[in-house]
Formats: structure tokens, sequence, C-alpha cells
């Protein structure tokens, strides 16, 4: 960012109009799209502004879910001001503190219980003021792990696929777009991980949810207890799934006929779903966007796909061709 920075000059006259001052202004960081954040100090009193080029990331879902989460009780940031033609949001200052930076094995188990706590009110979230929000279906499956394929196996390490490749991959797709389908649907956040959730004067705070689609009742557990940014031991993962679990009954989110073997099922292979998609992301960022950053994140999705399909046979052969033919390829 720099003064003659074209959006930033929109963006701080922008500010001054609304404060009637001038103001200070921080870039802060972008994220995983083209918007970017800014810290603006006025009066000894600190907000967040996004920036978001309107015909690339638009601002309006980011506040019809701001609003719901509200209404629900979510502590999410308050929407001050908007600028519909620029795609600039003034908001309230939640701080910086993520839960990434609180947690280690002394603290991962009564902080991701919190964060789950949370899942109960994001999940009756299924609509705003600008109508029912997306439908995580067959074709939105598709779509998401076509960008395996396409940004991680092709763009990135240039992988020439033959015919049984093709089908490995077809197959093993096909699985997890029914597993995907076969679930309750709930409200869901779709980015829900340790990144995205702050901590607030003891409270969490959510942010980065202007993704939110109607979906899987296990997608946003998976995110959480099976980062793609940080891992924890099987039996801290396992004691938390089996929170969630009860958490889903007692909010008949899911039949009391469920029993939670098939809840299990549902849980890795939606996790599974999420880190397939995640690595072709993060090669995304890489290619498309100049945010090379990320690239370090693909080695940990790729060690879930391989752990987690080992223990299904109908992906077993899946998780082999990642293990043999992807992962030497990303540890050059």
């Amino acid at each position: 960012m720099t003064l003659s920075d074209t959006r930033f000059i929109l963006l701080r006259k922008w500010l001054s109009q609304y404060f009637k001052t001038e103001v200070e202004i921080e870039l802060i960081c972008g994220d995983a799209s083209f918007r970017r954040y800014f810290r603006v100090k006025h009066l000894a009193k600190s907000y967040i502004v996004s920036d978001s080029p309107i015909e690339l990331v638009p601002i309006q879902p980011f506040i019809d879910m701001a609003i719901s989460y509200q209404k629900v009780g979510l502590v999410v940031p308050e929407i001050i001001a908007q600028d519909n033609v620029s795609g600039f949001v003034l908001q309230s200052d939640l701080g910086d503190e993520q839960l990434i930076n609180q947690l280690n094995l002394q603290t991962v188990k009564p902080l991701y219980t919190q964060a789950l706590g949370l899942l109960p009110k994001i999940a009756q979230v299924k609509a705003t003021a600008s109508g029912e929000l997306p439908l995580y279906d067959r074709q939105f499956v598709e779509r998401e792990l076509a960008i395996f394929s396409e940004w991680l196996l092709g763009t990135h390490l240039k992988l020439t696929l033959s015919d049984h490749d093709k089908q490995i991959i077809s197959h093993a797709f096909s699985v997890l777009i029914e597993n995907a389908i076969a679930q309750p649907h709930v409200g869901m956040h779709r980015d829900y991980h340790s990144r995205n959730i702050l901590l607030v004067d003891k409270q969490l705070g959510v942010i980065d949810f202007q993704d939110a689609v109607i979906g899987p009742v296990t997608y946003d557990a998976v995110s959480l207890l099976r980062d793609c940014y940080i891992k924890w031991p099987k039996d801290i993962v396992d004691e938390l799934k089996q929170s969630h679990f009860r958490l889903c009954q007692q909010h008949q989110f899911i039949d009391e006929s469920v029993s939670f073997e098939q809840y299990e099922s549902w849980f890795d292979l939606m996790g599974l779903q999420r880190h397939i998609k995640a690595a072709g992301i993060f090669a995304r960022l890489h290619h498309r966007d100049a945010k090379p950053g990320y690239l370090k994140d693909i080695p940990l999705t790729l060690t879930y796909i391989v752990e987690v399909s080992a223990l299904y046979p109908q992906l077993e052969e899946f998780g082999l061709w990642v293990k043999e033919r992807v992962i030497p390829l990303i540890s050059k």
C-alpha cells in the first residue's frame, strides 16, 4: 500500500467525510480474497474498515450476516457505515486476539468446547434480510473439489493425469459429494477455524462469515477440529467430536436414530472434502492472487487427506495416490 494507492485515497476521503476530520489509518492485513482490512483511529477510539472492490467482492453478504448473527446472540463486528459504490464497510473493532494464539495442549479443549458451543447459534441462521442463504448442494461441492485438480495438480504441480489417475480422483470425489448432500443441513459459517474466531473480553467473537451457506451439519465442526493451520492429537479431537455430536442431538440437528459411527463418518469425509478444497485454494492464492504465504499450509492438508482416506476402504486408493504422486512433488 502506498499513498498513491487509488483505493486507499478513496478510503481516506470517505472516512474523512464520515468522521468530519482526518483519521489515522493502518493496514492490518488482506484475507484469502481480494479484501483488505485497516484499523482506523479517531478521537482515541478504534474501528475496523474493510476494503472490498465491489466488482470482485460484494459487501452486502457480510453486512447481512453480521446483522443476522448479532440477532441470535453472536459476538460479531457491528456495522457502523458502508459505501455501496466503492465497497468500504466501517465496523466496530473486536481486537486482533485470534484464538489460534491462545491454543496449547492445556487450553485447546476448553477453548474449542467454547467455540463448538457457538455452532448451534450459527446453525439456526439460514436466511438474512436479503433472503435464504445459498445451498451447499451437489454443484457447489463439485465446484470446490475442482479447485484441487485445476490449481494444485494442474497449475502448481503441472501433473499430467492418466485415465487411471482421473478415475481414482473421480471416484473419491463422488464419495465425498454423496457424503455432503446426505447429511442434515444447517446454517454454516463455512470458514470456522482458529484464525476467524477472536477472544473479545473473555467471550468468543466470530469474523469472516460472508460466505455462509446452508450446508452439512459437520462442516463447521470439522473446520475447527481439523484446522488447516494447526493439528491436535487424536484423543483430543475424538473427545471434542463427541461433544459436538451431543450438541447436535441436543439441538435436534441430527435425528436420534443417527449413531455416533454415522456422525463420525460424516465428519471424517466432510473434513477430507474440505482439505482437498483448501489445498487447491492455497495453490490458487499463490498463482492467481500473489499470496505465496499459504503454500506452507498445503502439506498439513495433504497429511489429513492421506490419514483419513486410509480409514475408509472406498477412499483408500485415493489416499495412497496422494501419498505417492502428490506429496513427493510438494516436498521438492
